[in-house]
């Protein structure tokens, strides 16, 4: 499991800044996957390079965890969009070494927000 592809999920529910995925990663996963706030924003540049998410400035007067200033809300694009329903849908496969997939992406969908 990648931290793409659980970014990518979690974006699916609704627009977030990084610091709220990183939050909402790690509780929603039961913090088995601590994330540093570097990786989280790393991949959120490599899914804005691969047109999969956008960021825009909200003009809010503090961004997200008390931080000064404006912060940057990212949602995913139609492609996005597609990569996420693309990853809920395709079989995991246990040959996968490193932390199991499945445990992640079922701890996401049971605590996916209720539309």
């Amino acid at each position: 499991m990648s931290i793409r592809n659980g970014l990518l999920a979690l974006l699916a529910e609704r627009p977030m800044y990084g610091y709220q995925l990183r939050a909402e990663f790690e509780s929603r996963t039961g913090s088995t996957w601590p994330l540093n706030i570097g990786q989280v924003y790393t991949t959120l540049r490599r899914l804005e390079r691969d047109g999969l998410v956008e960021g825009d400035e909200d003009p809010g007067p503090q961004a997200p965890a008390g931080g000064e200033g404006r912060g940057i809300v990212y949602r995913l694009t139609a492609a996005g969009h597609a990569a996420a329903r693309n990853w809920w849908t395709k079989p995991v496969s246990r040959r996968t070494a490193g932390r199991d997939e499945l445990a992640i992406k079922l701890a996401l969908a049971v605590t996916e927000a209720r539309r």
